[in-house]
C-alpha cells in the first residue's frame, strides 16, 4: 500500500499518531482524500518567510470603539459618550481625545473600522478573533482550532536559538484562560505561547505592586556543572523507547526539553528578557506599571528574534463607569503604543514588526444605565462593529480601511471579518493561510475557512 510522510503536516497530540508515524493513502481515502490531494495540500504549504514578527496588544474584555478609534462627536450624547474627538498628524483621521499619543502616529497606523463577527459571547468572540473561526462558547470553552500565534510559531521558523519563538507576556490569555484562544489546540502543546510569568499575571493598569522578573531567570546561568548534569537528564530522554508514545506526547516533551536546554545554557534569553538592560529614560517613556514594561519587554523579544508576542491589557469589559474605567486604562494604553512606535521608528524596526491592537468585540452603540449596584453608565457587548489596530509590518499605513454608520451599530462600508485580520497578518509573516493541518481525527484543516488580506494595506 502506497505510504506519505507526514513530514509536511503539524502532527496532532492526541490523535493516535506520532510525528514520526505515516498515513497510508487507505486512512486517506476514509476522508473522501486521494494521495493527489494529500500532495496539493502540501504544494500548497510552500510559503516565503518574510523574517518578520509580530507584536499583538491583547485588550482582554472588549474595548469600546466610541472612546478610541472610531468616535461619534455629532451622535447624540447618549451614543458618543463622555470624550470627543482628537485630530491626528494625518488629516481626515481622528481618535478619541484620550489617545494624544496614538495621533501623533496616525501615519503609522491603520485603524480597521468594519471589523464584526456578530457574536457577543466572550468566550465564542476571543476564539473568533484570535484564531479566524468560530468555534467554542460559553457553554463549551475548548478550544477548537490554532491560534495565530500558534501557527507561526509551527510555520514561521525561529530567528534565534535560545529564545522561544511565541511569548506571552507576563502570560498570554483570553476571558482569564491560559493560554485560553492563544493556544495551540491540535497544533501541539510545543507551539502554545511561553508563558513568562504565571505567578503574576493579569495585571491591571495601574497595578502598584512591583513586577516581578521571569522566575525562568534564575535558572539561566549557573556553573557548568550543573549545566552539564541537565543535559545529561535529557540525554537519557533519547534512550526511551519511541514505541511507547501513541500521541505525540513525546514529540512535544522533546521539543519543549530541547527549548529549555538552549535557553539554560545560552544568554540570549537572560539578554533578550533583562529589562534592567534598558535605557532608565526609555522605560519612563513607556510607563514604569505593567503595560508599559511588558510592551517594552515585547520590542526587546522582537528585536532579539521572536516571531510572536503577547501583551495582555485586561480588563475591557465596561458595563458600567466607562468613563472612571477608561480614565484609567486609556493614558496607559496610550502612553505604551506611543511609546512603542517612536521606539521601532528609532530603531528601523517598523517595516519587520507589526503590531495588532484588538479585543474580543466592541461595545454597544448606547450607553446602558450600570449595572445592579453600579447604576452608573457603560456599554454592553458587541459584536456588530469593532476597530481593529494595525501599525508596521511594511503595511500601507496612515488610513482608515471600513466605516460604521452615524451611530456606530454597524459596518456602513467595507465589512471585514476576522479571518480577514489574521489573513493579513499571515500575509505579513508569509504564511499562506490556505495551508492545512491535521485535527484531532485526522481531518485535514485549512488555517482559515475564507478570509483574505485586506487589500487596501497591501
Amino acid at each position: 500500500m502506497l505510504t506519505i510522510s507526514q513530514g509536511g503536516f503539524a502532527a496532532p497530540n492526541c490523535a493516535g499518531f506520532s510525528r514520526r508515524a505515516a498515513l497510508k493513502a487507505g486512512a486517506l481515502s476514509a476522508f473522501g482524500l486521494t494521495a493527489g490531494d494529500f500532495l496539493k495540500f502540501r504544494a500548497e504549504a510552500a510559503a516565503k518567510d518574510t523574517g518578520k514578527s509580530v507584536i499583538l496588544i491583547w485588550l482582554d474584555g472588549g474595548p469600546s470603539q466610541f472612546e478610541t478609534y472610531d468616535p461619534k462627536p455629532d451622535a447624540p450624547r447618549e451614543y458618543r459618550g463622555p470624550w470627543g474627538e482628537r485630530k491626528t498628524n494625518v488629516p481626515g483621521i481622528r481618535f478619541s481625545e484620550m489617545l494624544p499619543e496614538h495621533a501623533k502616529h496616525a501615519d503609522a497606523l491603520c485603524v480597521l473600522r468594519s471589523v464584526h463577527h456578530d457574536n457577543s459571547d466572550h468566550f465564542a468572540a476571543a476564539h473568533w478573533m484570535l484564531t479566524g473561526r468560530f468555534g467554542s462558547t460559553s457553554v463549551d470553552k475548548t478550544q477548537k482550532y490554532p491560534s495565530v500565534g500558534s501557527v507561526v510559531s509551527r510555520l514561521a521558523p525561529a530567528r534565534i536559538a535560545g529564545l522561544p519563538n511565541y511569548v506571552g507576556l507576563p502570560a498570554a490569555e483570553s476571558v482569564y484562560l491560559y493560554p485560553g484562544y492563544q493556544g495551540a489546540a491540535y497544533l501541539g502543546g510545543a507551539h502554545d505561547p511561553f508563558q513568562v510569568n504565571l505567578k503574576q499575571k493579569y495585571l491591571a493598569a495601574n497595578l502598584k505592586t512591583e513586577i516581578q522578573p521571569p522566575p525562568f531567570l534564575d535558572a539561566i546561568g549557573g556553573d557548568g556543572g550543573r549545566m552539564n548534569e541537565r543535559a545529561g537528564l535529557l540525554g537519557q530522554l533519547d534512550n526511551i523507547d519511541r514505541q511507547l508514545d501513541r500521541g505525540g506526547s513525546m514529540d512535544t516533551m522533546d521539543r519543549h526539553q530541547r527549548a529549555a536546554l538552549e535557553m539554560l545554557t545560552g544568554s540570549a534569553a537572560r539578554e533578550a528578557f533583562d529589562m534592567d538592560r534598558e535605557d532608565e529614560a526609555l522605560r519612563d517613556r513607556y510607563g514604569r506599571g505593567p503595560w508599559g514594561h511588558y510592551t517594552l519587554m515585547a520590542r526587546r523579544l522582537v528585536e532579539a528574534g521572536v516571531r510572536f508576542v503577547t501583551v495582555d491589557m485586561p480588563h475591557w469589559d465596561t458595563h458600567s463607569k466607562i468613563k472612571e474605567g477608561l480614565e484609567v486604562r486609556l493614558p496607559v494604553l496610550d502612553r505604551a503604543v506611543g511609546a512603542l512606535m517612536r521606539d521601532l521608528k528609532d530603531r528601523r524596526l517598523l517595516d519587520d514588526v507589526l503590531v495588532v491592537i484588538m479585543g474580543e468585540f466592541g461595545r454597544t452603540p448606547k450607553l446602558n444605565d450600570g449595572q445592579p449596584g453600579i447604576p452608573v453608565p457603560g456599554r454592553d457587548h458587541w459584536g456588530q462593529a469593532m476597530s481593529v489596530v494595525l501599525a508596521g509590518g511594511g503595511l500601507r499605513m496612515g488610513q482608515v480601511v471600513g466605516a460604521t454608520n452615524a451611530r456606530g451599530e454597524f459596518p456602513a462600508e467595507r465589512p471585514l471579518t476576522p479571518a480577514d485580520v489574521l489573513a493579513t497578518i499571515y500575509h505579513v509573516v508569509g504564511i499562506d493561510p490556505r495551508r492545512s493541518f491535521l485535527d484531532h481525527s485526522g481531518r485535514p484543516v485549512p488555517i482559515l475557512d475564507g478570509g483574505s488580506p485586506i487589500a487596501e494595506l497591501i
